[in-house]
């Protein structure tokens, strides 16, 4: 997911009045982007929510912040809600990223799961904020060059996101060359097949690991979450650390009562487990966590 890239800011459109977005108008955005995702959105993001919406302001033909604001408080309006917390968060993501994780998930978590599903076993695997879906892809390109007939299994990867129009870039599974460097060079050989796209090299994900991976929409501080199995591995690294600290503590807590015994959390680099539930978790790798 998501990352959200002080003082009123003001610029001048092209024969309309100034749109000014003050601080009373920021408020209340950032009241709205924390009861729809739970995203704490702190003082020094004015100039970011402001670049960020004013463009939407002109397509919509609204001439205030104030009046979008009345817009997005609308209980009506969920699709333009939707619509701004897409533009207000940025999906930053890379294949392979953060390599000890990937590394811990080939050497210590996957090779007892592989062997449970060969004796008949279900394992779930969650790439929880996908974003275009390189992570989930890493993933079923590691469990493919270990277990290359995994399609005959019970084992499936799911990749959720908040974001509707990014889950459908990662359903195409198509990158551009300069976005594939940091795949191993075998596996983007085995799994990526090439081809000439309208601006250059394009890598196209296999079948066989678009079959793996089930993309859904998920927004992680809904009520309630839809899975009712167990998962084994979750993924969800640099995702929670945009939300507030209570909302933190929740999340964690629920992601524990989504794994299975002695399950594994791979979190990012800049969180910390936190809340009640932390405790329930032990330190296996470098922001490797293993449910105890």
């Amino acid at each position: 997911m998501s990352a959200l890239a002080h003082s009123s800011v003001t610029v001048q459109q092209a024969g309309k009045s100034k749109l000014k977005l003050g601080q009373a108008e920021f408020n209340r955005i950032k009241k709205v982007i924390n009861e729809q995702a739970g995203i704490s959105l702190s003082d020094d993001k004015v100039n970011l929510v402001h670049s960020r919406l004013q463009k939407r302001l002109r397509e919509l033909n609204i001439i205030s912040f104030q009046a979008y604001c009345q817009l997005i408080e609308n209980p009506d309006n969920k699709d333009e809600r939707r619509y701004m917390l897409n533009a207000l968060t940025t999906n930053v993501t890379r294949f392979f990223r953060e390599p000890h994780h990937f590394k811990h998930l080939m050497n210590t978590s996957l090779p007892p799961l592989i062997k449970k599903a060969k004796e008949g076993g279900r394992v779930r695997i969650w790439s929880g904020g996908c974003s275009s879906g390189q992570e989930p892809y890493s993933i079923a390109s590691i469990l493919l060059a270990l277990l290359p007939d995994a399609a005959k299994y019970d084992i499936k990867i799911l990749a959720s996101d908040i974001d509707r129009d990014i889950l459908m870039d990662a359903r195409r599974g198509m990158y551009p060359e300069k976005l594939m460097s940091k795949m191993p060079t075998k596996l983007k050989d085995k799994f990526f097949k090439p081809f000439d796209g309208p601006s250059g090299d394009v890598y196209v994900a296999s079948p066989a690991l678009k079959s793996l991976i089930s993309f859904r929409e998920l927004n992680l501080n809904a009520s309630s979450w839809p899975m009712r199995g167990k998962f084994d591995i979750i993924f969800c690294r640099n995702t929670v650390i945009y939300f507030d600290e209570p909302t933190q503590h929740k999340i964690w807590t629920r992601f524990k009562e989504q794994m299975a015994p002695q399950g594994y959390l791979y979190i990012g680099h800049s969180e910390r487990l936190s809340g009640p539930d932390a405790p329930k978790f032990e330190k296996s790798d470098i922001t490797t966590y293993r449910l105890r």
